[in-house]
């Protein structure tokens, strides 16, 4: 399963609102939780989102949809890549560290630099790319991800940064006219791969105000979070457990793939720090459950649904269990 921070939805709710549609039904459509649309930190399928995406577009017929978000993100989404992003001495280290830490939001995209497809030796080419075994290249999705990308370089060096064509992998539904407009360059339709044909020279540019030593912490703070071997595994499966409650099955095997580790590895890691993977979704699940049933007026069956548990009696076993009480006396407050 390859998943994707529920920030990448930033924007759907307001932009699907103004088209007059319904942004959670859309979002249930597509197997996501209402939830996703509200929050950046929930890991949900790739597939789903480029679905909901998708399925936005046809129902409210607007073909330039992903653009339109694209207007209604920027790089906080990317929580702390962008503090490394935006601290980068030049646009090729926003590159670096975004090639290295974009696995961080959606292990499925990649973003580089290669040389220009036509040979221009004037011209780089910068490369967006969407690795998916399950779907083609997302036209919603990706059209989102270029706009995004287009107006990171925009506020990071200039409005006017020399673009010189748009390559897109398919025959967008919304008119070439549409993309030169949002872009403000030739766009190409049925090229190879999504790219930006930008100015050789411009990622060696030195970027204002950057600093170097928060752009250092930044990209240790992304090392010690994504390290391997020598971390601990601990903080690491209960990040990754709060991330999948209520959006795809708290599972060992799951939550091993997404950290790239075998499940049995994990299990003897977790063994060799005093826990064990069934200890810390036991305590995700009581931290979620008493923030949702004291800040919320969630239904009992939502916030079941949000712990991954299969029924509301299961949820009112688990509070026994926890405080000796029941979720409805939690929620108005125990003597």
């Amino acid at each position: 399963m390859s998943v994707i921070r529920s920030a990448g939805l930033r924007g759907f709710r307001a932009t699907v609102a103004e088209l007059g549609g319904d942004a959670e039904a859309l979002a249930a459509a597509a197997g996501l939780p209402a939830a996703a649309l509200d929050t950046d930190d929930m890991l949900v399928p790739d597939t789903a989102v480029a679905t909901a995406l998708e399925l936005a577009a046809h129902r409210l017929g607007c073909p330039d949809l992903g653009l339109r978000i694209s207007y209604r993100q920027d790089l906080d989404m990317l929580g702390p890549l962008a503090l490394a992003i935006r601290n980068s001495p030049t646009l090729a280290g926003v590159m670096e560290c975004t090639a290295r830490y974009l696995f961080v939001h959606a292990p499925s995209l990649s973003l580089g630099l290669e040389p220009d497809p036509y040979g221009d030796e004037h011209v780089v080419a910068l490369r967006y790319e969407v690795r998916s075994d399950d779907l083609p290249a997302p036209v919603q999705g990706t059209d989102l991800g270029l706009g995004f990308v287009h107006r990171t370089i925009q506020r990071l060096v200039a409005p006017r940064y020399g673009l010189r064509s748009v390559e897109l992998p398919y025959r967008p539904p919304a008119p070439l006219a549409e993309y030169e407009r949002f872009f403000g360059a030739p766009v190409r339709a049925g090229r190879p791969a999504a790219l930006l044909r930008i100015p050789r020279g411009l990622e060696t540019r030195s970027l204002a105000g950057g600093d170097e030593t928060l752009h250092r912490l930044a990209m240790a703070f992304l090392a010690a979070q994504t390290a391997g071997d020598g971390a601990a595994a601990a903080p690491r499966v209960r990040t990754t457990v709060r991330q999948l409650l209520g959006t795809a099955p708290p599972e060992i095997g799951v939550v091993a793939e997404l950290l790239t580790v075998h499940p049995r590895t994990l299990q003897r890691r977790l063994a060799g720090e005093g826990t064990s993977f069934a200890a810390i979704l036991d305590e995700v699940r009581r931290e979620q459950a008493e923030r949702y049933l004291t800040t919320t007026a969630m239904p009992m069956s939502q916030i079941a649904s949000l712990l991954g548990l299969a029924e509301q009696a299961t949820l009112t076993r688990c509070c026994r269990r926890w405080w000796g009480s029941t979720p409805t006396a939690i929620r108005r407050g125990r003597p």
